[in-house]
């Protein structure tokens, strides 16, 4: 198994206004890479490509109000997940936010998907920060 976190980002947003952002994927489909294609969602699933990878599918497993989202994997993604962004208000409207991810994988795959899944992380949570604060 590896266990990934992203960098710790302060957004100057309160943790409610993250917390929608993520707790729905009809609102998510912006904070994805450039390289997913096909992005279809619901409130509560979604499904997509990651061009030269692998599709992939997801749900929202647990939602705790306005601290974590925890989404988990579903077929066809080739290895289980689970992707948790955790939200810590600093404030009336400042919250510091992190994004983990576990991921099933052997030894050998390991090496392989380390590193894109540290820049997928790192990635939605740049693109939550700079979604939330624009507005």
């Amino acid at each position: 198994m590896i266990k990934i976190q992203s960098d710790s980002l302060v957004i100057h947003a309160s943790a409610e206004t993250l917390f929608q952002k993520v707790s729905n994927f009809s609102n998510f489909g912006n904070l994805m890479p450039d390289k997913v294609q096909n992005w279809q969602a619901t409130e509560n699933s979604c499904s997509f490509e990651i061009t030269g990878m692998a599709s992939l599918a997801m749900h929202i497993e647990e939602k705790t109000m306005p601290t974590c989202v925890r989404i988990v994997s579903d077929a066809p993604s080739p290895f289980p997940f689970e992707l948790i962004f955790n939200f810590t208000p600093q404030g009336e409207d400042s919250t510091s936010s992190l994004v983990s991810m576990q991921v099933e994988v052997n030894a050998m795959l390991q090496m392989m998907v380390k590193k894109p899944l540290q820049n997928f992380v790192n990635i939605l949570n740049t693109q939550l920060k700079q979604a939330c604060e624009t507005k």
